[in-house]
């Protein structure tokens, strides 16, 4: 295929998967190798830019994804007849914030932070997409470990975790210098501004409204 049309076939296969496609699989689908892959997806991102259009490529980690643009996101609801999902608690981004820098921990660390039983938090989050499991600490009991998914990243409008914003204090040895709490609470501030402006939505995402994490 010419190059136009790998772009064009790139976006129908993104298009219709509905959720983030690796750049393997795309590369696979049109026989290419992954960097020329990766200068296709390029090129769809910047030809969308360039027409204002209504989609937007995003990146989260080594996948690919096609979503609407958060200016849009009232026009959708009202033609699809949803509401919009409600904010996270401040609970839920505390939560989030703890993880989504000290990543994996364990609930019990998550509950020592923040000192108050999190675990009505810990599932909700799990439930709405934010957290998953990753494997089990090897200790007595061996409790469920958890990281942050790609839901997570979308929706605070990040390609990846290295796009968090780094922490104040931090010492030459790039270890955080701050008390706990205090980190959390710089961490909650970081993720409310990453989150601000990042209303968008996919083809899976039209949810009812329900109670806040």
């Amino acid at each position: 295929m010419e190059f136009y049309q790998c772009v064009a076939a790139a976006e129908a296969i993104l298009f219709a998967a509905g959720e983030p496609v690796s750049v393997d699989r795309i590369a696979l689908a049109l026989d290419q190798s992954t960097a020329d892959a990766e200068e296709v997806l390029t090129a769809l991102a910047a030809r969308l830019e360039s027409e204002n259009s209504g989609l937007r490529l995003i990146r989260l980690n080594d996948k690919a994804q096609l979503c609407t643009r958060g200016d849009y996101a009232a026009c959708i609801r009202v033609a699809l007849e949803t509401r919009k999902a409600p904010a996270l608690s401040q609970a839920a981004l505390e939560v989030l914030a703890i993880v989504a820098y000290r990543q994996p921990v364990t609930r019990a660390y998550i509950e020592q932070v923040r000192g108050v039983d999190s675990a009505y938090t810990v599932s909700s989050l799990a439930e709405k997409g934010f957290l998953e499991e990753a494997g089990r600490l090897e200790v007595p009991g061996r409790p469920v470990l958890f990281k942050t998914t790609e839901q997570f990243l979308r929706v605070f409008g990040l390609s990846s975790l290295a796009d968090l914003t780094p922490l104040p204090e931090e010492g030459a040895d790039g270890q955080l210098q701050l008390p706990n709490m205090e980190l959390e609470q710089a961490a909650e501030g970081q993720l409310k501004l990453a989150g601000a402006e990042s209303e968008q939505v996919t083809e899976a995402e039209v949810v009812p409204e329900e109670s806040e994490a």
